[in-house]
């Protein structure tokens, strides 16, 4: 085409409308106005939705705030406020009357819709609304159902068990399924929380409809939840463990979870005869939940029992492809055979069966306790080792002020990992620091780090209720200290807890007038783990090391 419809011969000519909108404005080419055009720059225009002015076809002519608005709520009709046309909440109130609503509140202290209604619409800028209230402290909560809905006294049986998934669906709609009761019920749970948390409003919207969306799956009266059915709320990113504790809370979650290490254990022993896994059973439930009738016994930790379990799995699996179905078949001389000849894969898999056989034989599920009777000797002591000076050096004057004051600690006062879990906020006082029984007077380093840190976690999470000194982005919103492995990769993949420890321990030992009573003292350790460190010393790796200086003052 030579000419526009403007300069069109004898005209100017009217264009057609668009062919897809039917505007008579803009148009730009091929039957299409400059909204529609793929290949057209149109100008700015109002929010479809809203009617801010500064939408652009990017959001399908939406500005960012209805965008969000449009996933979240989908049916539209005719505000009851304004009588707008546009896409409605759950009250069947507009984006625009809400907006409208948060002005008037601001100013005036009594609030109605009528209010809104009478004053009219105040246009605004697209995408220009503050989020200074994010993360603001939830205020208290409104009057709801304060007693539990009662249960029903029958429960309709479910026919057939269905996977439930959000994966391909999504979260739209699926929140207003749930009972209102039942709602209202865990609506006062997710505000206790919030206030007693400080979550903010975004996280309290989303535990919100977590929990909802998980209520809807309720199909029948009576029915319970499960941990698996809230575990669907992790394809969708929404907060799984928040809302199964306030579903705990609530008195709505059915209480089905096994302990990890149980499940873990199970998978491992799987394959072995039926007798002999069920021997191992035993032995995995009194190691994980102790005993208390005689002889009674301890609940041991998850990596023990871990540890234990593997190093013994190999000799399981050896007698059970050599034909015995049950340890009570187990002899001294089975034991031997299946030992490593020597080294350390000998000693663990003798602590890892006399393990085994030391619970059975105390329960009468074996006869006698085979590993008992064969020497499989200690292992092989290890030597302690510095660490590069550079490594410590660059975590020391790291940005990342978690790292900083984690290395300092560490390498200035040798806390141990669990030590530096567990520290709290009102441990610290001033230029000192309580560790269990011990006050430890800091390094003027070490007092920096935690000034800066102090005040980045003061800025960061200003209203956390978690009373330990670190957290970060998860343990904020509860009050459960920090992990190991959180810990070990702030330090990045040079330096572990351990490792800083262990080069702390030893530039003690290498001091002129140190001793194992004076280590022991000084870390709060016995006296034969500080003889690994002074005995170690006349290693060929250690001669000529001198301390770095970097004691406590």
């Amino acid at each position: 085409m030579e000419f526009c419809f403007t300069c069109w011969p004898g005209g100017p000519v009217t264009p057609p409308p668009c062919l897809r909108c039917g505007s008579t404005r803009l148009y730009y080419a091929t039957g299409l106005c400059e909204r529609c055009h793929p290949s057209a720059i149109p100008p700015p225009d109002s929010c479809t939705n809203c009617a801010a002015w500064g939408a652009t076809r990017n959001l399908g002519w939406l500005c960012k705030g209805c965008a969000s608005w449009c996933r979240k709520y989908t049916v539209k009709a005719s505000c009851i406020v304004c009588r707008y046309d546009a896409v409605l909440d759950g009250d069947r109130i507009c984006r625009l009357c809400r907006k409208q609503a948060t002005l008037t509140r601001g100013a005036h202290s009594v609030f109605s819709w009528e209010e809104v209604s009478r004053r009219g619409q105040q246009l605004f800028f697209a995408d220009l609304f503050s989020s200074r209230h994010r993360g603001a402290a939830i205020a208290e909560p409104v009057a709801l159902r304060t007693e539990p809905v009662p249960p029903p006294a029958h429960r309709q049986l479910v026919l057939f068990e269905a996977v439930r998934t959000l994966r391909r669906r999504g979260i739209e709609g699926l929140a207003r399924r749930a009972d209102p009761q039942l709602a209202a019920w865990a609506e006062q749970f997710t505000r206790e929380d919030a206030i007693r948390y400080g979550w903010s409003r975004d996280l309290t919207w989303r535990v919100r409809t977590g929990v909802n969306i998980v209520l809807g799956f309720l199909q029948a009266p009576g029915a319970t939840l499960t941990v698996v059915d809230v575990a669907v709320l992790m394809e969708v990113n929404l907060p799984h463990r928040h809302a199964t504790a306030v579903l705990e809370r609530a008195g709505l979650l059915a209480c089905d979870r096994a302990p990890a290490v149980l499940g873990w254990g199970e998978e491992r022993i799987t394959a072995l005869p039926p007798g002999m896994a069920s021997e191992v059973r035993v032995w995995l439930a009194i190691m994980h939940a102790g005993s208390t009738v005689p002889p009674r016994r301890r609940p041991r930790s998850e990596s023990t029992i871990r540890l234990h379990l593997r190093w013994a799995l190999p000799a399981l699996a050896r007698w059970a492809a050599e034909g015995k179905t049950s340890l009570r078949e187990i002899t001294p001389g089975d034991v031997r055979t299946v030992l490593p000849p020597a080294g350390a894969a000998r000693t663990q898999m003798g602590q890892g069966l006399r393990s085994i056989f030391r619970v059975l034989k105390a329960r009468r599920l074996v006869f006698t306790d085979p590993a008992r009777q064969v020497t499989t000797g200690f292992p092989d002591p290890t030597i302690p080792m510095p660490l590069p000076v550079e490594h410590i050096r660059a975590a020391l004057d790291s940005t990342d002020l978690a790292q900083a004051l984690l290395c300092a600690l560490v390498a200035f006062h040798g806390l141990t990992a669990q030590q530096l879990q567990h520290l709290r906020l009102t441990d610290v006082h001033d230029e000192r620091l309580d560790v269990g029984d011990r006050r430890v007077p800091l390094a003027e380093p070490a007092r920096k780090c935690l000034a800066a840190y102090l005040e980045h976690r003061r800025r960061r999470w200003p209203i956390t209720a978690n009373p330990h000194l670190f957290v970060h982005f998860r343990s904020a919103t509860t009050t459960a200290p920090v992990g190991h492995r959180w810990m070990n990769l702030r330090l990045g993949p040079q330096l572990t807890c351990r490792s800083l420890r262990t080069d702390r321990l030893l530039d003690e030992a290498l001091a002129p007038d140190s001793d194992a009573k004076r280590l022991g003292d000084l870390f709060g350790i016995s006296t034969r783990a500080a003889q690994r460190y002074t005995q170690s010393l006349g290693h060929p790796g250690l001669q000529g090391l001198s301390p770095r200086g970097q004691g406590c003052p």
